[in-house]
């Protein structure tokens, strides 16, 4: 791509940064209301995750038809999508679509990777600068930057030291990689390494896999879509995103056909027996995806409701895989079902039946160190020819520390989130005037179907911005008390569930150092659509507009 010159001094309404589906969505929306908006990404295409993410297996676990658009019903029932769960380069593929069908690359800078924004109380402007040398305000600042983007690295002593190929999930070479003939290794068994480990190890010599907490997967089911199956789903579009929209189910609840509606067979667990659990389980575990979670709606909520899907997941587990000792190394039991992010797989416990798969357990044998040839376990060293990291994110706050952000008397926003985020519906951080946060931190983005969570913030965003000026209000922001209120709100949500118990990366558990709180917010989509309506509707309550 050629390189455009970069901006100097330039002025905009707003400022984006991050062409994801967010940042798109965003362009799109403020274009409608006559605004003028420059984005700024890191890549050199759209795409966000979708770009960066392109590890062997990597695939959506929220089914096609529903991680999609739905603000233009042109753009829904054109669009096809191939399968039940799409992988990386056809959603890819539908994120360049999106940018070409509304001509939004005219606005986009790529390959700016953002280094400051400033609020600048003087003019009530946000300045930002990038490392390429661009230089540009705007009245609002919008963050499209993803909960999921800066990749962890594992804190293991001598990387460095390895002399042979090494990768890592989120940052995956685009020229995609061969392993024919190479003994490999990977770290790390979380949502990327679940669906990475199978097509490796069919295209591997030797795989090695090494764990040191295992999660809980379920089937995926994945099949191709029929047209007809599609063409009737379409003409039922607008009551699928409702459905969406307001947590109600998957959005596929009244075709019957091969996935079906999935309300839970009861609110409490205790008013089923075990085998009415375990046939309803079994149903889902067969139609397959995360939904197996709403069997019964206190899965999250009581430990005996969890503790019985626990149970039918290991039996899964240990029906599935031969070795005994490999099975039992497979059942998670530090933490209950859910409370970490439920992976959806293609044939991932199936494959530590192969041959050339060995799994190693890390609470016995840890790794003490990386060394040139491999990976040395207190038992002895492993040797490979390809180092694999699937070693997650830092997650959600990590995007914005990698932005001096500045806000009201020069505060950075990593000193504001010292002990945690802080946010007012995960949208706006008060002292931060006019910078909005998609699917910032206490708001159910990871929770939930992003695409579905993305719309609800930009529309509320663009909701906002048009109250602010119908008033000609020039600043909003955020009211301390009412942030203060969200954050106690979201975290009384996460610890009426089970949610805080898994020691994940939503609670910011796998980086050192990290604050332990929990980031999303807990209620769902539906609950929290219903209190942004409720707020705006008591004319914004919570924020503050002025001249």
């Amino acid at each position: 791509m050629a390189q455009i010159p970069a901006d100097e001094n330039a002025r905009f309404d707003a400022i984006i940064i991050g062409a994801g589906f967010a940042g798109m969505y965003m362009l799109h929306k403020l274009r409608g209301m006559g605004l003028t908006a420059r984005v700024y990404e890191t890549a050199d295409n759209v795409g966000g995750t979708w770009y960066w993410n392109r590890y062997p297996g990597a695939r959506c676990d929220a089914e096609s038809l529903a991680y999609s658009f739905s603000f233009d019903e042109e753009l829904e029932q054109d669009w096809n999508w191939t399968e039940r769960y799409a992988t990386q380069p056809e959603i890819l593929k539908y994120a360049e679509h999106v940018a070409d069908r509304f001509d939004l690359r005219r606005d986009i800078r790529f390959e700016r990777r953002v280094d400051t924004a400033h609020y600048d109380e003087s003019n009530n402007r946000w300045r930002v600068t990038t490392e390429q040398g661009d230089s540009a305000s705007a009245q609002f600042l919008i963050t499209a930057i993803g909960c999921l983007s800066v990749p962890a690295l594992p804190d293991i002593e001598g990387l460095d030291d390895f002399k042979g190929h090494r990768y890592q999930a989120s940052l995956w070479p685009h020229e995609g990689v061969d392993f024919s003939g190479q003994r490999v290794g990977i770290i790390g068994t979380g949502s990327s390494a679940i669906q990475a480990i199978p097509v490796i190890a069919e295209q591997a010599d030797h795989l090695t896999v090494f764990q040191r907490t295992p999660n809980y997967s379920v089937p995926a089911q994945n099949f191709p879509l029929d047209q007809n199956w599609v063409d009737a789903f379409k003409k039922n579009y607008r009551g699928h995103r409702y459905n969406q929209k307001h947590g109600l189910n998957s959005g596929f609840g009244d075709l019957k056909t091969e996935i079906a509606e999935t309300v839970p067979l009861a609110e409490v667990g205790d008013d089923l027996s075990d085998a009415e659990i375990e046939a309803g389980l079994e149903e889902r575990w067969e139609r397959g995806g995360a939904y197996f979670m709403n069997v019964v709606s206190d899965s999250m909520m009581s430990e005996r409701t969890n503790a019985r899907f626990v149970a039918f997941v290991h039996k899964k587990i240990r029906e599935t895989v031969n070795d005994p000792e490999t099975a039992e190394w497979l059942c998670p039991t530090s933490h209950p079902i859910g409370t970490r992010r439920i992976c959806v797989d293609i044939g991932y416990y199936e494959t530590y039946n192969r041959d050339n798969v060995t799994l190693r357990n890390l609470r016995k044998t840890p790794i003490e160190r990386i060394t040139e040839r491999g990976v040395l376990l207190s038992d002895g060293e492993v040797e490979i020819d390809t180092l694999v990291l699937a070693t997650g994110f830092d997650a959600m706050t990590g995007p914005f520390f990698n932005i001096d952000i500045r806000g009201k008397n020069a505060q950075p926003l990593k000193e504001k989130w010292v002990e945690g985020p802080r946010a007012y519906l995960g949208l706006m951080a008060a002292g931060f005037p006019n910078m909005f946060m998609i699917t910032g931190p206490g708001s159910p983005s990871v929770l939930s179907n992003m695409l579905v969570s993305i719309e609800q913030h930009v529309d509320f965003i663009a909701d906002c911005l048009t109250r602010a000026a119908r008033e000609n209000a020039t600043k909003i922001e955020a009211n301390l008390d009412s942030e203060n209120w969200w954050v106690s709100h979201v975290n009384d949500v996460a610890n009426d569930t089970l949610y805080p118990r898994g020691g994940s990366w939503y609670l910011g558990a796998n980086i050192k150092g990290k604050p332990r709180v929990f980031m999303p917010y807990a209620a769902g989509v539906g609950a929290y659509r219903e209190i942004c309506d409720h707020i705006a509707a008591q004319d914004w309550r919570g924020f503050e507009f002025s001249a």
